[in-house]
């Protein structure tokens, strides 16, 4: 079995929810959306160590959920985006890592299978994301527009968990720094410097909360899963 160390980006506000305050905090079915996230990584057989990456204003909220973990874990300060603060997040591994998981804390619907199956993965691929292919016809649009129409059958949407051999990340976000490469996940890093990132079927309800109906279709994902019986 592989063990791998899970970083959670937690670090985000709750604009686009309308919140002066981080999204993750918000109550979803008895927890927060962030000890949603941290159940997943604990009940993961492969995650041997947790880092929480977030903002000093929220850590005496989030340091108790931490601390009822049974895996170790760690705290880690965020920088001034997301890319930064996952190059700390890679700086606070601790030094026996070989294989990380950078997993959005919104994304808190995750199951522990799905990250064991990307946990896996990275003993035969140096790179990896979570996706699923594109149910809708995508349009690429200029000056409200449409200018061209993709093929659908090559159109993935990408999610979380993304995978790496921890040395070749870090050495990505370093070159990243060095050059001022800026990028809206860490695939693309590798992307960059020709590393193949290999794609792990993620699933349709591995949703990011990032608006007041995601809350709606999460709330009724997990009162779907508590009548089956699939969560604790």
């Amino acid at each position: 079995m592989v063990a791998c160390h899970f970083l959670i980006a937690a670090a985000g506000k709750g604009k686009r929810m309308g919140l002066d305050y981080n999204k993750l905090l918000i109550p979803l079915q008895g927890k927060t959306v962030l000890e949603w996230t941290l159940q997943a990584a604990e009940q993961a057989r492969t995650v041997v160590w947790i880092g929480v990456i977030g903002q000093e204003c929220d850590r005496a909220v989030i340091l108790p959920m931490l601390q009822r973990l049974s895996k170790p874990w760690q705290w880690i300060e965020g920088g001034e985006t997301r890319q930064d603060s996952v190059f700390n997040g890679l700086q606070a591994l601790p030094p026996e890592a070989s294989y990380v998981l950078i997993h959005d804390g919104a994304r808190c619907l995750i199951s522990p299978a799905l990250i064991d199956r990307c946990a896996l993965t990275l003993l035969e691929h140096p790179a990896l994301i979570c996706a699923v292919p594109v149910k809708d016809t995508i349009k690429v649009v200029q000056d409200r527009q449409v200018v061209d129409t993709p093929d659908r059958s090559l159109l993935w949407s990408a999610q979380t968990p993304q995978g790496f051999h921890v040395q070749m990340i870090k050495d990505a976000h370093l070159q990243a720094k060095q050059h001022h490469w800026t990028v809206t996940d860490d695939s693309a890093l590798a992307e960059k410097l020709g590393i193949a990132v290999a794609i792990v079927e993620g699933e349709e309800t591995n949703i990011k909360i990032t608006t007041p109906q995601d809350l709606v279709f999460a709330a009724t994902i997990l009162q779907q899963r508590k009548a089956k019986g699939d969560m604790a």
